[in-house]
């Protein structure tokens, strides 16, 4: 649910991904020769220029107000007379300069590194390098190198502020409940068992059509998918696939198969099982018996309910007087009536799902929904359910008075909101839907841990290697842009944020990669490749790992073919080896990002995921043909004459002038470890 829109390039300024691209562009292998002819000339060598906030550049990612931060940064040997860190400190509202000083050279002697340090404190801190040489300078942040001082785009230092490892190192597996598996027909609902806003239900055959009998009812037909089934088959998720996180669509009793119009908060859908089969499943999931330990994230439907709720009661359907009902309803104040009954918020105009009115701080609503420990968020997080997270959906329009959010009261809710979830769980995941750029809630520290990446990734991703936007409109994009798009996207969050954005191919609202991709599974291979080596949580849509086909909702929202949901299945097996390779190093979950090779002309992109103990290149080639990719692995700092190992394959290469050649099949990947 949420803002159906596409995404926009808004996030990015035209700058910032000019100044992307062409970085891009200069980390060609024929720069190599720059590197050794950098001198103090009065010109910064930008291609020479690096920092992020991995392990290696930034000693403390997520301090505490007691730890002062050790900056780092790369420059080419002997390129430059000076550095600084100029940074802006929140608790003066000053900026202030630490001036840097020469540390070590690479093992390659391409590079020299700077250190810095920032004293430390509780308050939050932005701030960018200014680099000399002579009478030039040029200036470094998050968004890229300018020769002008950047007024936006910082990197950032949050003390105190952490999100969850376990987000951080995992891989999510996204279910819509009611398509995912079948494992309990006794509780499967029957054609016509009940009437809901003029449709009758009906159950239709598992791998039959999605599309109701009736126009306009397609949220009464259900397929009988369950938790039971989900419990069934998380050997499947677990260890075929390799996910160790799972987030399931709406599962609170609600009248429709999608449930986004949630009834009860505090029982489970009896189509789906009960609260006790849920208590039994959130701890098979935590289980390390049948697979790794695992998480279990529910979708949070908090900004409305649906109209058959008791505390609005459209229909009726409860003994008690919902706020449709009597304005003397006590629930009545938890929405919003421009005219009572008929006319009122709801979210997206539909009627069906009548907007919550969060009032005042202490208000009713916020202590039923997250502020009591009784309320539903802190319910589902305690013993004997607890489950490991949330996911908000339309977090954005959280609000009071029928407004639309993105002001200072929804911030003001979501902040509580995060106090009370941690009050929990200091290691609960707080993930919200947006679909743009999502800063507004996690670049302060203080609201949500991550949010769904549909700017970041899931739109790029599908522009780049299907020539289509995530709702199947024709969108093509080349690699460099492709590359420019995933800087300015990582430039708008802290590390920490960046490495739990769930970054998915597809969603249950959107069309399905496989679609997009025309259902050539190859572009699903090249996808894969890339969402298990990329910054963030993958995050796997059921049926996404095979290929499965779908467009626009409903038809997005297939039943699972488990026919080939199996390991002999290629991309399943893929996705189990990929994921693996993910399990084994650091550094593509943690790790820093470095581009190294755009080329358009050929569709060819390789990139460095590096840490302390591996420096791991990844090349890519969004082409329909083998092409052979000569990585520049000297911007890792891999000596000549070193080994690198292909994952994949095994495949093992010498680092000869600085490069390693491999050859890529169309629309593959290979992996470069050393």
């Amino acid at each position: 649910m949420g803002n159906r829109g596409k995404a926009s390039y808004g996030s990015r300024s035209t700058l910032a991904c000019a100044l992307a691209a062409a970085l891009a562009l200069y980390a060609l292998p024929a720069i190599h020769d720059e590197a050794r002819a950098a001198s103090n000339d009065n010109n910064v060598e930008w291609n020479g220029l690096f920092h992020d906030q991995g392990p290696l550049y930034d000693n403390h990612v997520e301090p505490t107000a007691a730890q002062a931060v050790t900056l780092t940064l790369r420059t080419f040997k002997g390129d430059i007379t000076s550095a600084n860190i100029k940074y802006y400190d929140s608790a003066d509202g000053a900026f202030h300069w630490v001036a840097m000083s020469w540390s070590a050279n690479d093992a390659t002697g391409n590079f020299d590194f700077w250190k810095g340090t920032i004293p430390a404190s509780a308050s939050k801190k932005y701030y960018r390098f200014q680099i000399n040489d002579g009478t030039a300078t040029a200036w470094l942040n998050a968004a890229g190198t300018t020769s002008a001082e950047p007024s936006s785009g910082d990197f950032f230092i949050l003390p105190g502020f952490t999100t969850p490892a376990w987000m951080k190192n995992g891989v999510m597996y996204q279910i819509f409940p009611d398509r995912f598996y079948n494992g309990d027909t006794s509780n499967d609902v029957a054609n016509g068992q009940y009437t809901y806003a003029g449709c009758a239900t009906e159950k239709h055959a598992w791998r039959t059509s999605v599309v109701s009998n009736v126009s306009g009812c397609n949220s009464a037909v259900f397929f009988g998918g369950d938790l039971a089934g989900i419990d069934q088959k998380l050997g499947y998720i677990k260890n075929t696939v390799g996910a160790d996180i799972i987030y399931l669509n709406p599962i609170f009793l609600s009248p429709t198969n999608h449930k986004y119009d949630t009834e009860d908060y505090m029982t489970v859908d009896p189509a789906f099982g009960s609260n006790t089969l849920l208590q039994t499943l959130s701890a098979d999931i935590h289980s390390t018996s049948n697979g790794p330990k695992g998480y279990l994230v529910l979708d949070g439907v908090f900004n409305h309910t649906g109209d058959t709720h008791a505390w609005f009661d459209r229909y009726h359907w409860w003994t008690t007087n919902g706020a449709y009902e009597s304005q003397s309803s006590p629930w009545y104040g938890y929405y919003t009536f421009q005219s009572w009954p008929g006319t009122y918020s709801a979210f997206f105009g539909i009627p069906s799902m009548p907007k919550l009115d969060y009032g005042a701080s202490g208000s009713a609503v916020r202590n039923a929904i997250y502020g009591s420990s009784t309320s539903v968020v802190q319910t589902w997080l305690k013993a004997p359910y607890a489950i490991d997270g949330w996911r908000l959906d339309a977090a954005q329009y959280f609000d009071a008075g029928g407004n639309n959010g993105s002001d200072a009261t929804n911030h003001q809710i979501t902040a509580e909101l995060r106090n009370a979830v941690k009050s929990v769980n200091p290691n609960a995941e707080i993930l919200g839907e947006f679909w743009g750029n999502a800063s507004p809630w996690t670049a302060g520290g203080d609201q949500w841990d991550s949010a769904m990446n549909y700017d970041g990734f899931m739109q790029p991703v599908s522009e780049w290697i299907t020539g289509q936007d995530y709702n199947g409109n024709v969108a093509s994009i080349p690699t460099s842009q492709f590359d420019s798009w995933l800087h300015g996207t990582r430039a708008n969050y802290p590390t920490n944020v960046q490495q739990t954005m769930s970054n998915a191919l597809g969603s249950h609202d959107v069309t399905r990669f496989g679609n997009r991709a025309g259902g050539d599974i190859w572009k699903t291979y090249l996808a894969l490749f890339f969402q298990m080596t990329y910054v963030g949580t993958p995050t796997i849509y059921y049926g996404d790992e095979y290929g499965m086909q779908g467009g626009a909702d409903p038809d997005n929202r297939r039943t699972f073919d488990w026919t080939v949901g199996t390991s002999t299945n290629s991309a399943v097996a893929l996705t189990n080896k990929l994921i693996t390779i993910r399990n084994t190093y650091p550094a593509l979950r943690t790790g820093s990002f470095m581009t190294l090779l755009t080329d358009d002309t050929n569709k060819l992109y390789a990139f460095g995921r590096f840490d302390a103990t591996n420096r791991i290149a990844v090349a890519l080639n969004n082409d329909s043909v083998t092409h052979t990719v000569t990585v520049p692995v000297w911007q890792l700092s891999m000596t000549n004459g070193s080994t690198v190992t292909e994952l994949i394959s095994g495949t093992r290469y010498t680092v000869q002038n600085g490069q390693v050649s491999v050859a890529v099949n169309g629309h593959y990947g290979a992996i470069l470890a050393q």
